[in-house]
């Protein structure tokens, strides 16, 4: 299937991004006006300019909205606080549904805050990240639980997107894990993606979609060894996938392992939230009825266009096209 079928099919697709939705702040700040403060004699950073992004899956939301899917939602769970509107606003600008976000007072809105350098728009100061150390509220989870049973089944498409890095994990706990297979259990015809930097090795039904590190992790913590075939056992979908940046991917399945090439594009600008564009193609190429090597074709070209832009961008489907036929860079 073509990209351009992909593409045309798409307008009718929808999509629900289920996990850890973040905001991604990028402050341009400026060297020279960092006087010292009058309190404490510490240099200031001086932010002179701001922009926000949907970040984590709200990145797989974004390249979803971008590529021109029909319908994009995203579930997750934010704070009462003014980052939540930032992270509100954001999504609205790109036409993603954000009204099923559940608000709580005893949670802060997942955020990084990344500091660019005035004039050449380097990241090269710490980033400020605002997480949430302790497990969420099991009222929280409980209201995630209710809306994506009462969701999943109008949606075309799930993608899982588990980014926290803490032991406990942020919205896809393993009460969401479960319901997350029942409903691929339930729907054995649907597509149900995963991604997930700690816990891939304990989501069930799905097509996983670790990178090479994370599969290898996951292969040790699960049973000690590495092997590919044994994790897609264990999960029990119907593909497993471990992306390879620049190189491509594994596709393992039911007929064996094998690799597919990336396209080359040129030198990529920015990796950050290859992954999550990624997972977005792969997602969206099966909702509109692309098979799974198909599919990941697709995704591996959406993400190709994205690294070549700063930030986490997002491909459009004119770039898609473009670098299909490899008009958008060196081939």
């Amino acid at each position: 299937m073509t990209a351009a079928r992909i593409l045309g099919a798409a307008r009718q697709a929808s999509v629900l991004v289920v996990g850890d939705i973040c905001l991604d702040r990028w402050c341009v700040y400026d060297p020279a006006l960092s006087e010292a403060s009058r309190e404490t004699g510490i240099p200031r950073c001086a932010v002179v300019s701001t922009r926000t992004t949907p970040g984590a899956g709200g990145t797989v939301a974004a390249n979803l909205a971008s590529l021109g899917a029909g319908r994009v939602s995203v579930l997750g769970a934010v704070g009462r606080d003014g980052f939540a509107h930032e992270l509100r606003q954001a999504l609205q600008r790109r036409g993603i549904e954000g009204d099923r976000l559940v608000r709580s007072a005893r949670l802060q809105t997942f955020t990084y805050t990344k500091l660019l350098r005035a004039g050449s728009g380097v990241e090269d100061l710490p980033r400020v990240d605002f997480v949430n150390a302790e497990p969420a509220p099991r009222s929280v989870e409980r209201r995630i639980l209710k809306r994506f049973t009462a969701l999943a089944g109008d949606f075309d498409a799930v993608v899982v997107a588990d980014q926290a890095e803490t032991d406990e994990g942020g919205v896809v706990t393993p009460a969401v894990r479960d319901a997350i297979a029942s409903a691929a259990r339930e729907r054995p015809d649907g597509v149900f993606v995963a991604d997930s930097r700690e816990r891939i090795e304990h989501f069930r039904g799905v097509i996983a979609v670790p990178n090479e590190g994370e599969a290898r992790r996951a292969c040790r913590r699960a049973f000690g060894r590495e092997s590919l075939a044994e994790l897609h056992r264990r999960i029990a979908g119907p593909a497993l996938v471990v992306t390879a940046g620049a190189r491509g991917a594994r596709l393992v399945d039911g007929a064996g392992e094998r690799w597919i090439p990336a396209v080359s594009l040129g030198p990529a600008i920015d990796v950050c939230g290859a992954g999550d564009s990624l997972a977005a193609g792969l997602a969206l190429g099966l909702a509109a009825g692309a098979g799974v090597e198909a599919a990941l074709r697709f995704g591996i070209i959406v993400a190709g266009v994205t690294v070549r832009k700063p930030g986490t961008g997002c491909a459009s489907p004119e770039e898609v096209l473009a670098a299909e036929r490899g008009e958008l860079g060196g081939s």
